[in-house]
């Protein structure tokens, strides 16, 4: 595996749920905004850190998740 899992099972869940809000918001709400490719973005972003179980900006600072434990 190329990378350590630091996002555990129930932060993914979250994530997902969070980034396809994120992406309904962005294609519903803000239809005629710039503001809608930010949420676009970020709910795909969101989408895949939960997806892989991998999120980069957490590695950087050290952080991990309370269930990540069980990963290892």
């Amino acid at each position: 595996m190329l990378y350590r899992k630091n996002v555990g099972n129930v932060e993914r869940v979250a994530r997902i749920l969070a980034g396809i809000l994120m992406l309904a918001c962005a294609f519903t709400a803000f239809a005629q905004s710039p503001l809608k490719w930010v949420f676009a973005v970020s709910g795909v972003m969101t989408l895949l850190t939960g997806f892989v179980g991998f999120c980069p900006a957490c590695a950087v600072v050290g952080r991990r998740s309370v269930d990540a434990k069980e990963v290892e």
